[in-house]
């Protein structure tokens, strides 16, 4: 049986049109369809080695994701990966939020059978010179890579971004507002890139050795969006008061994330209100709002850490994510 790549899309820029190609900057996101994206790209079908499939899951500017988007994608990769007629998964998405996404993805699916690729672009569809056809190829080749022996190369949740590059879920992260190479991993850096040679990890990286997610093909079951748990990000700077966090306890909030200064150090002034948080059950994690580096003892959560103090190993728009998926018990 000839297996093919499955297509997941959900608007962005990458689908976005300009009023006038020659000043791309003014655009609206999220406007053609992943079949006239697909369909439109030559050879894109040779890169997949087999044939495509696009479905249109969402139709969105990424800086509106929100939780019903995706619980619908993590439903579509949860149905793909038991379907044996799919080799793998790419999903396009807006640059905005791709990494939150890319590590809700991976946090909810751990280890993978098959490969699930995130892309996106920084200019719309219409530019005089998009990026967004040779991401979107460079993806789908990615998710059709093959081992030696026949396996699926990459066994995480991935993202393809400006230049080819492979980035992980894990230090992905949104790193300019304008330029194509947009991305970044920080000090970690790429783990491959995507050429016309094929897929090319970095010496050092191995297949299935991006991360330290369990193997497993049990997807969590989440609840509907409104009964999850609401999970907010303070940060700590000069001048910072602890109003801004008794107005958060006062209206509810069930966890806070505080992107801190430097190796995880809070201001004096929120320092009594965080106490009162987590006195009243909320738990309080900190991650560092630095852009590279990650705060000392630093680890990935789990979901025993809900009663914890705890430094995490993600930025801040990540731990939200994992402080939210242990409050519903999803956390791996």
């Amino acid at each position: 049986m000839q297996q093919k790549i499955l297509i997941l899309g959900t608007g962005g820029t990458i689908a976005g049109m300009a009023e006038d190609a020659e000043h791309p900057g003014k655009y609206r996101a999220a406007q053609l369809s992943i079949g006239a994206l697909a369909a439109a790209i030559p050879g894109i079908e040779k890169a997949a080695g087999g044939s495509l499939d696009a479905q249109q899951l969402a139709q969105i500017d990424s800086k509106d994701m929100d939780d019903t988007v995706w619980l619908a994608l993590l439903h579509a990769c949860d149905k793909a990966l038991h379907d044996d007629a799919v080799a793998g998964i790419v999903i396009t998405h807006g640059t905005d939020t791709l990494e939150e996404t890319a590590w809700f993805l991976h946090s909810c699916l751990g280890r993978l059978p098959k490969p699930v690729v995130l892309t996106c672009a920084m200019r719309p569809a219409n530019a005089l010179m998009p990026d967004g056809p040779q991401n979107l190829k460079d993806a789908v080749l990615a998710a059709a890579a093959r081992t030696a022996a026949g396996a699926p190369l990459l066994t995480e949740v991935v993202a393809i971004t400006g230049g080819g590059e492979l980035h992980s879920a894990q230090w992905l992260q949104k790193a300019h507002p304008h330029r194509l190479m947009a991305f970044s991993s920080g000090e970690q850096g790429a783990i491959g890139w995507v050429g016309s040679e094929g897929v090319r990890l970095r010496d050092g990286q191995v297949p299935g050795g991006l991360t330290t997610a369990k193997a497993s093909l049990a997807v969590p079951s989440l609840p509907a969006p409104e009964a999850w748990p609401w999970v907010e990000i303070i940060t700590s700077h000069a001048g910072a008061r602890a109003a801004a966090v008794d107005a958060l306890l006062a209206q509810g909030v069930q966890g806070l994330v505080v992107a801190t200064t430097g190796d995880g150090t809070v201001h004096e002034a929120l320092q009594p209100a965080l106490a009162r948080a987590r006195s009243q059950g909320v738990p309080v994690w900190r991650s560092s709002r630095c852009s590279e580096g990650v705060i000392s003892g630093g680890r990935l959560p789990v979901h025993a850490d809900l009663g914890a103090e705890l430094a995490v190993a993600l930025n801040p728009y990540k731990a939200r994510v994992s402080l939210q998926l242990a409050l519903l018990g999803a956390l791996r």
